[in-house]
């Protein structure tokens, strides 16, 4: 009889060939090596490292060679990657490598050195090796160095075919064919390929269709054990998501131990605790992330990009740490943001809606949006019973169909979901605003809810939501329409104060979190606001919602009486 419940942690993975590094912390701090001791296979990998070692750059002054401008981990790196290939079994004991690293430390030189080196260890006759890049633009540079490669060497000249127009370099011998892609394009389709390099993993990541890419480029490595797959990224831009949030969250398990695959993960970043407290702003940190340091980065000129950074604002610090230093973006990277989002992520408290109603003396309810390409958002704001500070929770409903129709952020949504904080409808006045109805009654028979204007919204495309709020019992008096534009001024000003000195918290949920990122500001005379059209297709509902309920708090409402009841905990979800 078959064991139903077999011992995984044992399966698929050789202990040997364990790539954890539990202690990397230190190793970054001190200056080590990322990469663990591993039984490579030394002809194999020295074999590589003698090809890699020779190949000239074409884009440096006197066409050196990556040997002669190679620091030890980029080296150590391309050991490992062809290293771990048996020649005996023909398979490869690590499948896939992931190595983060900040701008400017020589990723895209290195990609073509690694494809083309890949191309002549290749024994699979016309195997595909796929080199993917971000860009139509950056793909048309990593084909113009893969060219330049092979120019610069006699013996490689005689060995490869370039074909210009189709971005393809192909091996005479063994019929392998190097394929430049573009992440802007449809990179995968049909793909085959045995050997995948994907620069810049968090632009393809980021696309709403990178699941299905990434699952297809997988795929097509199974029927060849000798193939690897490997990431070479920066940070993203933004607050990590989709795709490359799973990726980035994947290496950073199999790194930390606690996921075995056969994967080895290389990542130059701070330790979180540095991070939190912005240690990365002292340059004396940059050499522990920086790894090319002095060879084709230069410490005076990071210098310089902070100064200039610094001067354009917080925005543009947060684009130059996390592209240089490899600081993960939270939120406050949009131009013209919301000086609420500067405050945000430090009023976190670790709060659900159950501990907000059991702690609170008054609380008041914030609704906005719900169209088909929008979302439904609700926020209840409750003020502590003894210590006055205003609590949040936020939630937010879509109708599935915004999946397609903002295809830009499934990815997004689709983890908000996972995370609870954003529930998918298939209609939403049948299922959400039931919900929304139900939270609150629950309010009110709490004895939490004030005697009038309790329940505010943008008066514009909410007349289901009145009905159903009036079919329950609700007074129109509960209900006040809360004036949006220049009128909620008060509201948007008043909520960064109270978040910077500690009157207002909230729940640290991940769809606040990605609405106030998301918000952008307009002067309008003497008044700011916040806007959808100045947010563009990136959702703001769940904080404007929020807004609603400043707008009701500061009327400093008190509670109407109600017999107390026992909180539920179906709330627990926030």
């Amino acid at each position: 009889m078959l064991d139903i419940a077999p011992d995984y942690e044992s399966l698929g993975i050789d202990p040997a060939w364990d790539t954890a590094v539990p202690d990397w912390q230190a190793r970054i701090l001190e200056g080590r090596s990322l990469i663990p001791d591993l039984p490579l296979f030394e002809d194999v990998a020295e074999k590589a490292l003698r090809i890699f070692k020779r190949l000239k750059v074409p884009d440096l002054p006197g066409t050196p060679t990556f040997g002669e401008i190679c620091d030890d981990w980029v080296l150590d790196f391309v050991r490992v990657i062809f290293g771990s290939y048996d020649p005996e079994t023909k398979r490869r004991m690590l499948r896939e490598f992931f190595l983060l690293v900040p701008k400017k430390n020589g990723k895209s030189a290195i990609s073509a050195g690694i494809i083309v080196t890949a191309a002549i260890m290749n024994e699979r006759p016309q195997a595909e090796l796929l080199l993917i890049a971000p860009t139509q633009k950056i793909a048309g540079i990593a084909f113009k160095t893969a060219r330049g490669i092979i120019a610069l060497d006699d013996q490689l000249s005689k060995l490869f075919r370039v074909q210009t127009h189709q971005k393809q370099i192909t091996h005479l011998v063994t019929e392998a064919v190097i394929m430049i892609l573009s992440a802007d394009g449809d990179v995968v389709t049909g793909s085959k390929g045995c050997y995948i390099l994907v620069d810049e993993t968090h632009v393809l990541g980021s696309k709403a269709k990178a699941p299905e890419i990434f699952i297809e480029l997988r795929g097509g490595l199974k029927s060849r054990p000798e193939g690897f797959f490997l990431q070479i990224t920066t940070q993203s831009k933004e607050r990590p998501t989709g795709q490359f949030e799973m990726e980035l969250q994947t290496a950073r398990a199999v790194r930390d131990g606690e996921l075995k695959l056969p994967m080895l993960a290389v990542m130059y970043e701070l330790p979180r605790e540095m991070v939190e407290a912005e240690q990365w702003r002292n340059p004396a940190t940059w050499e522990l992330i920086n790894p090319n340091l002095g060879r084709s980065v230069f410490l005076e000129d990071l210098i310089n990009d902070l100064r200039k950074a610094e001067r354009e604002g917080p925005d543009s610090v947060a684009l130059f740490a996390s592209q240089h230093l490899n600081v993960e973006i939270g939120i406050g990277m949009n131009t013209g943001r919301w000086i609420g989002a500067d405050y945000w992520v430090k009023a976190a408290k670790p709060l659900t809606l159950a501990e907000i109603m059991a702690t609170s003396d008054v609380c008041v309810v914030g609704v906005d949006g719900g169209g088909l390409d929008d979302l439904l958002g609700l926020g209840v704001l409750g003020r502590h019973a003894e210590t006055k500070v205003w609590q949040h929770w936020g939630k937010a409903w879509a109708d599935r169909d915004v999946l397609s129709l903002r295809k830009s952020i499934a990815p997004e949504l689709e983890a908000l979901a996972k995370e609870g904080d954003l529930t998918f409808v298939d209609n939403l006045e049948d299922e959400a605003i039931p919900e929304i109805v139900q939270i609150c009654l629950d309010l009110r028979e709490a004895g939490l809810l004030p005697d009038e204007d309790g329940i505010g919204m943008d008066p514009e495309g909410v007349a289901k939501i009145v009905d159903a709020l009036i079919e329950a019992g609700f007074r129109i008096e509960d209900i006040r329409a809360i004036s949006q534009g220049y009128k909620l001024n008060a509201a948007i000003k008043s909520a960064p104060v109270k978040l910077k000195n500690g009157t207002m918290v909230h729940c640290g949920q991940r769809i606040m979190s990605w609405s106030v990122g998301n918000a952008k500001t307009e002067a309008r005379g003497n008044a700011v606001i916040v806007t959808k059209a100045q947010s563009g297709t990136a959702k703001i509902d769940p904080l404007m919602a929020l807004f609603n309920c400043v707008q009701l708090m500061s009327w400093n409402p008190v509670a109407a009486n109600g017999d107390a009841v026992v909180i539920s905990d179906d709330y627990e979800v926030a």
